[in-house]
């Protein structure tokens, strides 16, 4: 059956496009332009794979004057890594980015406040393998499913998918927006992961670059300054061409870099299944009149299931997630430095740590408004930074347990960088840095990665940690002890001390205990009594213990 499949191009500025494609043994095809600025043909087609680009003579200021270029289709769904051609797929008449069928959309999904999250970069995230320069796909991190079950979390945060340039990228460098990265597999690939991540309650996020694309991009070739900045907003922090999002086309009634951006939002929801998304260098993109109207059509788009729009908002500013702010979270970066020199004894200060476990204090205004961590693709693994200052062995991991209690009972949402729950401990790098998953066959290792699952279970189940209630109970800068109880109105209590020094405290005595009665410890799992809201106990140094309220 032949059909007649339509091929379009918003070029509204630009003088003549025509198509090119292996359907036309690579013949200009003309494409005649209606009065919204976009060019149009159809072709007669069968069933079957196609490569494609489009032949426009440019408006950007960095060639010549009408200058003719080839380009890739910015709505190209795929893109071939050889050839650098569009590639369309045509089934029962119509173009479909895959085949692939949906199985579990009709599975519950945890709410924002719920979640825990594992940030990973495909392309590391393999492991075991006896080729050591193989990079990992789709399919392997689906193998390893279980092992994020057997942790607990309930969300992954995926680092950007968008088809960059090469062979290996961190993915902040994205050229065809709309196309999956190639190297990771294929688009059905990429969904089977989607959809057996959601079969197992684990809600998938994706890390997405909104504020700029690779040079190479395609609409830097039809007409740079009509989707982008003319120069850099600020030279030091540009990674690229950025997206002009203040710029209004009053002839045709629209922003393209809005228009465009949104159609990718929109795609990657409808098309992918996505949870929820984090905007990479959102302070860089600036513009909260933009950010309010994007995040507005996640949530229409996403419709009844839950959705999270997280930002990357560094320094941050409480604002971007304020009552009249977009965003619904932001990444926690004071909690990240704070809590990292406290576990490395680099300084102690009582009200720096109250203040990052209490978002509050800093102006957010409740549990999804921060996402915590201990460390993230930007930053080194915690055992790096223990080994720089000379701590190791037993020492370092004592630490890594404080920070990880820490984290998982501070308000906001914990997120954990892949291997950190075991005791990774490579630095940071843009090189290829896959995960050493022999590790878990040590005892340290192995203790860590059983601390981290407890603890994760305990975040989930707890209700407690699903409110915004923190009370700084006991204070005592001589010993660097600070303790916090964590409550919701139900009923629901938890406490943690924490020893922040080096000391091993004998026989302590925390003052001014929430309420009598027993309590669960749970760390070393046993059960302790309390009167006139007073507690005895030993506190090794660097630990953390966890009371629960029975």
């Amino acid at each position: 059956m032949i059909n007649p499949i339509e091929f379009e191009l918003f070029a509204p500025y630009n003088k003549a496009v025509s198509l090119i494609g292996s359907f036309s043994n690579w013949e200009e095809i003309p494409m005649e332009k209606d009065d919204q600025g976009n060019f149009k043909t159809k072709v007669e087609l069968t069933d079957g794979i196609y490569q494609y680009k489009f032949r426009v003579q440019s408006k950007s200021w960095f060639l010549e004057p009408d200058q003719w270029v080839d380009i890739v289709d910015p709505y190209a769904t795929d893109v071939d890594r050889s050839t650098q051609n569009g590639v369309l797929r045509i089934k029962n008449g119509q173009p479909i980015v895959d085949t692939y069928v949906w199985q579990h959309d009709d599975k519950p999904l945890p709410p924002d406040h719920a979640l825990v999250i594992y940030e990973m970069h495909i392309a590391d995230f393999s492991g075991g393998e006896p080729d050591q320069n193989r990079r990992g796909k789709f399919k392997h991190a689906l193998e390893k499913l279980d092992y994020l079950c057997d942790l607990g979390i309930n969300a992954i945060e995926l680092m950007p998918l968008q088809e960059f340039p090469g062979e290996y990228s961190w993915g902040y460098n994205p050229c065809h927006f709309f196309a999956a990265e190639t190297s990771y597999g294929s688009t059905a690939d990429l969904k089977h992961l989607i959809d057996e991540c959601h079969a197992r309650g684990i809600r998938v996020l994706i890390d997405s670059i909104y504020n700029h694309s690779e040079s190479a991009s395609p609409l830097t070739q039809i007409d740079h300054d009509y989707w982008y900045c003319h120069q850099p907003k600020d030279p030091e922090y540009s990674w690229g061409p950025e997206f002009n999002y203040e710029h209004y086309d009053e002839k045709l009634g629209t922003y393209p870099a809005r228009k465009f951006i949104g159609d990718n939002v929109r795609f990657w929801i409808e098309e992918y299944h996505t949870d929820g998304i984090r905007y990479d260098a959102a302070r860089q993109i600036g513009n909260y009149d933009f950010m309010h109207w994007i995040v507005e059509e996640t949530k229409l788009v996403a419709g009844s299931k839950p959705f999270y729009n997280i930002a990357e908002y560094v320094p941050e500013d409480s604002s971007i997630t304020g009552f009249d702010g977009p965003m619904d979270g932001c990444w926690h970066e004071s909690f990240y430095h704070c809590i990292v020199a406290h576990l490395c004894g680099d300084r102690f200060d009582i009200e720096e740590l109250k203040n990052v476990l209490d978002c509050k204090r800093q102006g957010f205004m409740g549990v999804t408004n921060v996402v915590n961590y201990l460390t993230n693709h930007d930053h080194n693994h915690l055992m790096t930074e223990f080994a720089n200052r000379g701590i190791f062995d037993d020492s370092a991991f004592k630490r890594a347990k404080l920070g990880a209690a820490l984290m998982m009972t501070a308000i906001g949402v914990p997120m954990i960088w892949m291997g950190e729950e075991f005791g990774e401990y490579k630095s940071k790098t843009i090189e290829q840095a896959k995960i050493d998953w022999s590790l878990l066959d040590n005892d340290s290792n192995h203790s860590l990665f059983e601390y981290y699952k407890g603890l994760v279970d305990l975040r989930k189940n707890n209700h407690a940690f699903y409110h915004e209630n923190i009370d700084f109970f006991h204070e005592d800068p001589e010993t660097q002890v600070l303790a916090y109880c964590r409550w919701n109105e139900e009923g629901s209590r938890i406490v943690v001390i924490a020893n922040f020094s080096d000391n091993f405290l004998a026989g302590y005595r925390v003052t001014n205990f929430p309420a009598n009665g027993t309590w669960h410890e749970w760390t070393h799992n046993y059960e302790v009594e309390t009167d006139d809201n007073n507690i005895m106990t030993d506190l090794s140094e660097y630990e953390a213990k966890v009371f629960l309220w029975q």
